[in-house]
C-alpha cells in the first residue's frame, strides 16, 4: 500500500500530494488535514511500537512529540512539525524537560510502553523489550548479547571476539552503574531524532522503554546533537531540582551506554561500527 493509499484509509479524507522526505517517510498533503507525515514501519510490530512510544512519552507534556492521528500494521499518520534552527533556549528548555520526562519512571528495565508490543524496533533493527528485575540483567540479555550474535551470524565477529562482549556483560554490575528506579527513556535519541522546530526540541521515532536516564545521555553524544553542552548542563541542573541528580562518573560511563547503539549499527550497517563496537568492548571487559 502507497502512502496515499494509507492517508486515505486511514483518515478518511482525499490526498492532494505525496512527496517522500527519506527512507520510510513521505509528507502527505491532505484535504482539510494540511500537511502530514506517513511512516512505513520497518517490520511487524513496528508502527504499535512507535505510536505506543509517542503516546507515552507525550503523557505529561515534559517533550513535544508529534501527535498520531492513526496507525495500522504497516503506516503510522503523525502531525507535520515543519523544522526551524537549534537555539540555546531550546537546547536548555530539552533538557529540564527530558530530566522530568525520565523521572515519570517505567514499570521496570525493559518494559514496553503500556499498549506496546515486546517485539519493536530501533530504526532497521529488531528490538526486544522484556521487563527485568535489573538494570545490568537488561542490557546484558537484551541489549548487547542479542547484537552480537546477529554480528557472529554475519561473519563481523569471530568466537574469540564475541567472548569478549560476554566477558563486559559479566562485569556490568561492577561498573558503576548507579543503581535507580527505572527512567522513561526515548531509546534513540541520537541527532536525528532531536527535531528542533516552533522554537522548542521535539522528540521524534522513539524506541521507548524502561531503562537507564544515563542510555539517553550517552545517544544524544554518540553523532554530536547541536548545542549538547546547553541540553546537558541543563539536564543536571533540573535532576538536581528534583532531587534526582546524576551519579557520580556519569560521563566515564558514555562509552558503556553506547555499546548498544554501536551493535546495533554494526548489525545494520557493517563492519565500521563493528570495529568501533569491539574496541569499546576491549576497554570495557578488563
Amino acid at each position: 500500500m502507497s502512502a496515499r493509499e494509507a492517508v486515505e484509509r486511514l483518515l478518511g479524507v482525499p490526498v492532494t500530494g505525496v512527496r517522500r522526505s527519506g527512507g520510510a517517510v513521505c509528507l502527505v498533503t491532505a484535504e482539510v488535514r494540511g500537511v502530514l507525515v506517513a511512516k512505513q514501519g520497518s517490520g511487524p510490530g513496528a508502527t504499535d511500537a512507535e505510536a505506543a512510544g509517542l503516546r507515552w512519552l507525550g503523557e505529561h507534556g515534559d517533550v513535544p512529540v508529534p501527535r498520531v492521528h492513526a496507525h495500522d500494521d504497516e503506516w503510522i499518520v503523525m502531525e507535520y512539525v515543519p523544522p526551524t534552527y537549534p537555539e540555546a533556549d531550546a537546547a536548555e528548555a530539552f533538557g529540564r524537560g527530558l530530566a522530568r520526562l525520565h523521572l515519570r519512571g517505567a514499570p521496570a528495565y525493559g518494559s514496553p510502553p503500556p499498549g506496546g508490543p515486546a517485539d519493536a524496533w530501533m530504526g532497521l533493527a529488531p528490538m526486544r523489550n522484556e521487563p527485568c528485575a535489573d538494570w545490568a540483567e537488561f542490557y546484558g540479555s537484551y541489549r548487547v548479547l542479542p547484537y552480537v550474535r546477529m554480528c557472529v551470524d554475519q561473519g563481523l565477529y569471530d568466537a574469540g571476539q564475541a567472548a569478549v562482549f560476554e566477558r563486559v556483560c559479566s562485569r556490568l554490575p561492577e561498573l558503576g552503574v548507579p543503581a535507580e528506579p527505572p527512567a522513561r527513556l526515548h531509546g534513540d535519541a541520537w541527532s536525528g531524532n532531536v527535531h528542533w522546530a516552533q522554537g522548542a526540541v521535539w522528540l521524534i521515532d522513539p524506541a521507548a522503554h524502561g531503562g537507564h536516564r544515563e542510555t539517553d545521555l550517552a545517544m544524544l553524544r554518540l553523532f554530536g546533537t547541536p548545542l549538547l553542552e546547553h541540553i546537558l548542563g541543563a539536564y543536571e541542573e533540573a535532576a538536581k531540582d528534583l532531587d534526582a541528580p546524576l551519579g557520580d562518573g556519569w560521563h566515564e560511563r558514555v562509552e558503556l551506554h553506547q555499546l548498544f547503539p554501536l551493535l546495533m549499527h554494526a548489525a545494520v550497517f557493517g563492519a565500521g561500527y563493528a570495529r568501533q563496537a569491539l574496541r569499546v568492548a576491549e576497554k570495557l571487559a578488563g
